[in-house]
């Protein structure tokens, strides 16, 4: 298991927020995982090269803040970093929400790794940070990630046109959303 603190543990995966010395494992994947997540990936942030060191310090750097937490999806048989999990957005007050965006590395991909993660970080945001919703937004096409969400308890919401850019091009989405009930 990890030698980093567990955040939220499953049979086969747990959670934990990034550390500095997870940036080699971590840009590794994401370089491997890249042609599988290119229709999928929002551009980068301006002057941040993706699967960098600029681009690791920068996940690293907002892993845990006020408005956002980001999680690493380990395996829990060899402590391997598998993919992510992020929470983003988080408001609190009469809202208490939060965007949700996950990868997984191209290896682990439908294998069941995920979809335990991700009911982890449901658990997490609604147990530990008191949140009541969770959104998601993803591509129509993306029928992975649709079934994803819904095998946690998402249900779709609506849909919005041009919302998202992706290569270079405004892309609808589908809002799939949980919550705290």
């Amino acid at each position: 298991m990890s030698t980093h603190p567990i955040l939220q543990a499953g049979k086969r995966t747990y959670l934990r927020h990034p550390v500095s010395a997870d940036a080699e494992e971590f840009l590794a994947l994401r370089a491997a995982s890249e042609e599988f997540h290119r229709p999928w990936t929002p551009a980068p942030l301006p002057g941040v090269v993706p699967n960098s060191e600029s681009f690791f310090a920068q996940f690293l750097a907002g892993s845990k803040t006020e408005r956002q937490e980001r999680f690493l999806v380990c395996r829990s048989e060899d402590a391997r970093i598998l993919g992510s999990i992020n929470l983003s957005e988080i408001v609190r007050g009469s809202f208490q929400s939060s965007y949700v965006g996950y990868w997984i590395g191209v290896e682990f991909a439908n294998q069941g790794y995920m979809s335990e993660a991700l009911k982890l970080a449901v658990e997490y945001a609604f147990e530990t940070l008191g949140l009541h919703r969770l959104e998601a937004n993803i591509r129509p096409e993306n029928e992975p990630s649709i079934a994803l969400v819904k095998s946690v308890g998402f249900e779709l919401e609506g849909y919005s046109p041009r919302y998202l850019k992706i290569a270079g091009e405004w892309s609808d989405h589908e809002r799939w959303a949980i919550l705290n009930d």
